[in-house]
C-alpha cells in the first residue's frame, strides 16, 4: 500500500482520549489494565493510524502565514466538498449555498433538533443507537422514541417499517433522526430499504435528520447511498451531515458540514445554529479539509478501507471459530463490531460488565454496549493496524472467553 496503515503510533499523552482517558477514576472511558499490560484502545470512535500527509501539509502551510484574524470560508473549502460528494457518491447538482459548516456532527443535530422540535416533542431514533443521539436528545429535553433494527434470518439488521409507521402516528412524530451508515451496526442500508424507510417519512410529514458522518468507511462489496438521492421529495425534506473528521480521524480539529438543498430548512437550520454563536468555523479546520478532499485523500481512504475490511474479516472469523456462544453480524461499513455476548454469558453465569472487565483487565480497552441499546453486547473498534487487532482477540481469547 502506499499508506501507513501498520505502524503502531505512541499516543499517550497526544491529546488522545483513546488511551489518556483510560484509568481515570470517575471517568467515561475504560478501567485501566492491570500491571505489564499495555493499552490496546477500542473504544472511543478515532483511529490509530497516521493521517493522510495532505492534511498535516495543509495545516503547516497556512501556518506559515502570521495572521489568524476573521475570515469566510474559501472558494477552496466549498469546491473541496462539491468534487468529493460527486466523486465518493455520485452527488450531481450540489452548490456552495446548499453547504454549511457544523462544529460537529451532533452540533448539527442539536441545531435541527432547536429549528424544528420543542423540548418535549418525540423524536424517533432506531436501536441500538448511538449514545450521542441519545445524548443530544437527552439534554434538549426530547422525548426519544424508539423504532428497534432487527435481524433477520442471517443475521442482518432490518428497519421495521410498520413500527416506524406506527410509532410515529401513536406519538406524532415530526423529526426522525437517521443513521447511514449505522452506527453501531455497521449497516450499509440498500437503495430499496431507503426509500421504503422514506415512504414512512413523507407519509408522515417528517423532517429527516440524517447523519452520514461514516458513508466513507464503506466495507468491500457495499456502496453507500446519500438519503437525499432517493428521490426529490427525500432531497427536499432531508438535513445531511457529513464530516472528514471520521474518515481522516480529525476529530481533535472539529470540522463538520450540512448538505441542505431546501431553502426553508436552510435557513431554519442555519438561523438556529446561529443563536449561541458557538457554531464558527476554525481556519485550521478548513485547511484540514481541503487536504483531506484532495487526491491523495481519495487514495487514502481507498487504502483505509481495505484495511478495515481485512481487519473485520479476521475479528468475525476468530469470533465465530474460539468464541463460542458470542455472536456478531458482519458490518458492511464503519470500523465498529457490535458483538453480542448473551449465549456466552448464560453459559458461564457471567455478566456483561465481568467480560468488559476481564478484556480490560488485560488492556483490550473495548466498550461497553449497554450505552448503545445493546443490552448483553460489547461495541468494538477495529481501526488499529491488523498486529494490533490480532493481539486483543488472542488476549480475549486466553483471558476471557476461553480463560
Amino acid at each position: 500500500m502506499k499508506y501507513d496503515f501498520t505502524s503502531i503510533m505512541d499516543r499517550k499523552g497526544k491529546d488522545a482520549i483513546a488511551l489518556d482517558a483510560v484509568g481515570v477514576p470517575g471517568g467515561w472511558g475504560p478501567a485501566g489494565p492491570k500491571d505489564g499490560w499495555d493499552i490496546i484502545p477500542m473504544w472511543i470512535a478515532d483511529m490509530n493510524f497516521p493521517v493522510v500527509p495532505t492534511v498535516q501539509e495543509a495545516i503547516i502551510e497556512r501556518v506559515k502565514h502570521p495572521a489568524f484574524g476573521y475570515f469566510n470560508p474559501s472558494e477552496a473549502y466549498f469546491e473541496s466538498i462539491i468534487n468529493w460528494q460527486e466523486k465518493r457518491n455520485g452527488v450531481t447538482g450540489l452548490t456552495k449555498e446548499c453547504i454549511g459548516y457544523e462544529n460537529g456532527v451532533l452540533g448539527g443535530v442539536a441545531s435541527a433538533m432547536a429549528a424544528f422540535a420543542l423540548p418535549g416533542d418525540s423524536i424517533l431514533v432506531h436501536s441500538p443507537t448511538y449514545i450521542g443521539f441519545t445524548n443530544t436528545l437527552k439534554n434538549g429535553g426530547y422525548n426519544i422514541i424508539h423504532s428497534p433494527l432487527v435481524q433477520d434470518a442471517d443475521g442482518i439488521w432490518r428497519m421495521d417499517y410498520e413500527d416506524m409507521d406506527a410509532k410515529i402516528k401513536a406519538n406524532k412524530i415530526h423529526v426522525a433522526i437517521f443513521c447511514n451508515p449505522h452506527n453501531p451496526c455497521g449497516r450499509v442500508w440498500e437503495r430499496w430499504e431507503l426509500e421504503k424507510a422514506m415512504e414512512v417519512y413523507a407519509a408522515n410529514d417528517c423532517i429527516v435528520i440524517s447523519d452520514e458522518i461514516w458513508s466513507d468507511i464503506i466495507l468491500a462489496g457495499n456502496k453507500h447511498i446519500p438519503m437525499q438521492s432517493i428521490s426529490e421529495d427525500a432531497r427536499q425534506r432531508t438535513i445531511a451531515f457529513y464530516a472528514p473528521s471520521k474518515t481522516f480521524s480529525l476529530a481533535g480539529l472539529v470540522g463538520s458540514y450540512h448538505i441542505v438543498y431546501n431553502k426553508y430548512l436552510r435557513e431554519r437550520l442555519e438561523s438556529a445554529s446561529s443563536k449561541s454563536h458557538y457554531n464558527g468555523m476554525n481556519v485550521l479546520s478548513m485547511h484540514a479539509l481541503i487536504g483531506s478532499y484532495k487526491p491523495e485523500g481519495h487514495e487514502w481512504a481507498d487504502e483505509l478501507c481495505q484495511v478495515i475490511t481485512e481487519n473485520v474479516d479476521y475479528a468475525c472469523s476468530y469470533i465465530k471459530e474460539h468464541f463460542e456462544g458470542v455472536e456478531v453480524t458482519k458490518p458492511e461499513g464503519t470500523y465498529m463490531l457490535f458483538v453480542d455476548c448473551t449465549k456466552w454469558c448464560e453459559a458461564h453465569g457471567k455478566t456483561i460488565v465481568d467480560v468488559e472487565t476481564a478484556c480490560w483487565d488485560v488492556g483490550v480497552a473495548l466498550q461497553d454496549g449497554r450505552m448503545f441499546h445493546g443490552p448483553c453486547h460489547l461495541r468494538i473498534n477495529l481501526a488499529l493496524p491488523l498486529s494490533r487487532v490480532k493481539e486483543a482477540f488472542e488476549r480475549m481469547d486466553k483471558y476471557v472467553f476461553n480463560a
